[in-house]
């Protein structure tokens, strides 16, 4: 991420949504995606338009010739996060699907923005693309069906992560076992899939309290132990930078994998009864 960006995002958050400088009076919100490669979240500032209960956004990246990286993200995943300033002066987080319009609504999308803002024109004036036009659609969490939808989701996430995690532990069982590149990809996917797993969770976790307010104490642990999970995965993958053998590695992702297990059955535990009680 470069500077300019950061110190968006954090005057963003720092001042309810409200950023001054080249972007005084502009409508921004922060759009925070899944890295297409690594897994790791990534926020960007963008410029929305609300129109009805969505919000859109525009894949301009100034003019250049290449859709920004948060395009390619969410065209790989559409679970987005994003963060819009109050009328209280808080910012409000909330999970989003990112649809990419298409047709005649993009092009009508797009003139409409065109008029609001003469930039948008000159910006697809310098390229060849067509600039697209996303809709951020909110999470609706008071549905039925959502709930198991989730419930679902959830169970299928925490059985893959656990099969990689059993892989890896294999691998590094192995006698002629090293740190060689399929190694290295396969712990560091492990690692992305847990980062982009929890900040998903997080994202949906506010309304799910609201939902569901006897599950605050719940949640409340839940978040502290992704901080804690956190950590160990950092550790690991400092670990692994630095070069060390799987015997150095293998107590460490023994010591991760006893964690999440704990994790993990905690969460079910709690979350899937009342999202799914039927179930």
């Amino acid at each position: 991420m470069s500077g300019f960006n950061q110190q968006v995002i954090d005057e963003f958050r720092a001042h309810g949504g409200r950023v001054g400088g080249m972007f005084d009076g502009v409508s921004l919100l922060l759009l925070t995606t899944t890295g297409a490669r690594g897994g790791r979240a990534h926020t960007t500032p963008a410029v929305f338009v609300r129109d009805g209960a969505r919000l859109l956004v525009y894949a301009s990246n100034g003019g250049g010739p290449h859709h920004p990286a948060w395009f390619h993200n969410l065209r790989a995943d559409a679970h987005v996060t994003v963060e819009l300033g109050t009328p209280e002066g808080t910012v409000e987080r909330f999970a989003a699907t990112a649809v990419v319009t298409e047709g005649e609504e993009r092009e009508r999308l797009f003139a409409e923005q065109c008029e609001r803002d003469p930039a948008f024109a000159a910006y697809q004036a310098g390229t060849d693309r067509p600039i697209p036009v996303v809709a951020l659609h909110r999470t609706d969490l008071t549905d039925p069906a959502r709930h198991r939808a989730i419930a679902a989701h959830l169970v299928k996430v925490h059985d893959e992560l656990r099969t990689e995690l059993a892989a890896l532990r294999a691998g590094l069982d192995s006698p002629a076992a090293t740190i060689g590149p399929q190694l290295t990809r396969h712990c560091l996917t492990l690692c992305g899939a847990l980062h982009a797993h929890h900040r998903n969770e997080d994202s949906v976790f506010d309304l799910l309290q609201r939902q569901f307010p006897h599950l605050a104490d719940p949640l409340d642990r839940i978040r502290r132990e992704h901080h804690v999970v956190a950590r160990t995965v950092g550790e690991l993958e400092a670990l692994l930078s630095s070069g060390a053998t799987p015997a150095t590695l293998r107590p460490e992702v023994d010591r991760l994998a006893d964690r999440l297990e704990e994790h993990f059955a905690y969460e079910e535990s709690r979350l899937l009864p009342a999202l799914a009680p039927e179930a």
